[in-house]
């Protein structure tokens, strides 16, 4: 199975312990699926700081293929955090840094690679969604994770776009969480799913909900839960389990995940 993270990487600064993590929604699904045994590669766009450079240092460590990424003078996307009691707090951001201020476009070799792909996934900040027009074209399926802070403008101008779509409401109760997902349920999807933290999560197919608990452990960091559960998820619904099954099994790889500092370790004193 050949996957494809489209978009960001960042840097997570902790700034209780001054140590930097390799992160970024599109780059811990393709380090995820690549841990999950898929052929796995990133695409986006680097800084040439100090920040920018130990991504892409960690990224070719792991051996993950890079090869159609851009490299550019400026700030890598960087986002300030604080760990409190195994939770990460988000204190603030350069929104991307060159991954917003010099965008990611396809040329005409970009788009014969992006043929040999099953999935490609993005995100709310991967800055790529003027790509999903180009992508429509392309055998892959599209997946998109919206978040927890998504606008109803944001979700109308991708949800039409995309086959698998992962939102985050922890403060949604069931009955919200089944309605928001009939709401937003498009032709072009195949499963829209809701995560609630420690709460069970609900897909819905256009035709029934699926409802799963998560597996509830005392973590060490919760950074990338979410990117874990939706790769883990994806990574076995393409092969071939059924949505409960993939959700269960999103659930256990999440639980791991927060075992980890930082997206997937790799951390680095700044």
């Amino acid at each position: 199975m050949k996957v494809l993270g489209l978009g960001d990487n960042v840097v997570d600064k902790y700034v209780n312990y001054r140590t930097m993590y390799p992160g970024g929604n599109a780059l811990n699904f393709a380090v995820f699926a690549k841990k999950l045994q898929a052929d796995s590669a990133f695409m986006g766009v680097f800084g040439s700081d100090e920040e920018g450079q130990h991504v892409a240092a960690v990224v070719k460590e792991l051996g993950l293929d890079n090869s159609h990424s851009r490299f550019v003078e400026g700030e890598n996307g960087c986002a300030r955090v604080e760990l409190k009691d195994g939770d990460r707090v988000f204190l603030g951001s350069n929104e991307g840094g060159v991954t917003r201020t010099a965008p990611l476009t396809l040329d005409a070799e970009d788009k014969d690679y992006l043929q040999n792909f099953e999935l490609i996934h993005m995100g709310l900040y991967s800055h790529v969604n003027h790509l999903l027009p180009e992508l429509q074209n392309l055998p892959a399926k599209i997946s998109y994770d919206f978040s927890d802070d998504f606008t109803e403008e944001e979700i109308q101008a991708a949800i039409q776009q995309v086959h698998f779509g992962f939102f985050s409401m922890s403060n949604a109760s069931k009955a919200e969480t089944k309605a928001f997902l009939k709401q937003h349920f498009t032709d072009k999807n195949e499963v829209l799913i809701v995560t609630r933290g420690g709460n069970s999560a609900f897909a819905y197919d256009g035709q029934q909900f699926y409802e799963v608990t998560p597996v509830l452990r005392e973590p060490v960091d919760t950074m990338a839960a979410g990117d874990s559960f939706l790769t883990a998820f994806l990574i076995n619904y393409l092969a071939g389990a059924d949505i409960s099954t993939a959700m269960k099994k999103g659930n256990e790889f999440a639980g791991e995940s927060c075992m980890v500092e930082g997206s997937f370790g790799y951390g680095k004193n700044y």
